[in-house]
């Protein structure tokens, strides 16, 4: 039974959190435009539903974040290995990674706008900056840490350096990179939204530049919601991919 009760617990916290919600717009009395009330933003919802408005920029959004994702997580795990090792090739390279973390995102999104033109290419760029690093450290770490027995006794079983990747590296490190994974799944929406916040005609951060300009306080929580749920639904893809690759740690 407790078990069960566990599992409705993030239900029963949203349910409380609408019920707090509601009650400090009822007791404060605060204008609509400056907090709506569950039912207001309910009713927006729906309103942008039918009109398809927001499954379209809901999708320009998603598209960016996969694209994104796939572009900094694909490069962030080719390097962290890289540099995984090779000391030599990581004291290079560290000054540069470590200088790109010390700069926002935010502070250069910009530039690469001006740069890379006022279309998607921009918004994957950005996204993919602000996942590169999370997942290039725990690459980095869950590649280290793989136990050195372990490669003595794939040596002493004359595996070649492609078995010893694929064999030991790879699934030794599998927990610390689904780790970082997580995290950079996450990041990938700020990075889509930052981009858009910056110049976008398009997206879920164009509805929010949208709903701010207009006062429309309703669209832009629309807008948030559909960015906490792709946050969500990315995170919750990533656990499915742990129980499906970690099932051995179980055993």
């Amino acid at each position: 039974m407790k078990i069960s009760f566990s599992r409705w617990l993030g239900l029963f916290s949203i349910i409380i959190g609408i019920l707090g919600w509601g009650l400090i717009v009822r007791l404060s009395g605060l204008p609509r435009f400056i907090l709506p009330s569950p039912l207001d933003v309910w009713t927006r919802l729906l309103r942008s539903l039918a009109d398809g408005s927001l499954l379209y920029h809901t999708s320009v959004t998603l598209l960016e974040i996969t694209l994104g994702l796939l572009v900094g997580v694909t490069l962030a795990t080719v390097l962290g290995y890289m540099l995984a090792k090779s000391h030599s090739l990581e004291k290079i390279l560290s000054p540069y990674l470590v200088a790109s973390q010390a700069v926002p995102v935010v502070a250069i999104a910009p530039l690469l706008v001006i740069w890379l033109g006022h279309g998607i290419i921009s918004k994957v760029v950005i996204c993919a900056l602000i996942v590169f690093f999370p997942v290039l450290v725990n690459t980095v770490v869950g590649v280290r840490a793989v136990p050195p027995a372990l490669y003595d006794m794939m040596n002493s079983l004359r595996a070649s350096r492609w078995q010893v990747m694929t064999k030991l590296e790879v699934p030794a490190s599998m927990p610390v990179l689904l780790a970082g994974l997580r995290i950079g799944a996450t990041l990938s929406v700020i990075g889509a939204i930052v981009g858009e916040l910056v110049d976008a005609k398009e997206g879920l951060g164009y509805l929010l530049k949208v709903g701010d300009f207009q006062y429309d306080t309703s669209m832009v929580f629309v807008a948030v919601i559909m960015l906490v749920a792709l946050a969500l639904s990315l995170y919750g893809i990533v656990t499915l991919l742990e129980k499906r690759f970690l099932k051995w740690q179980n055993k």
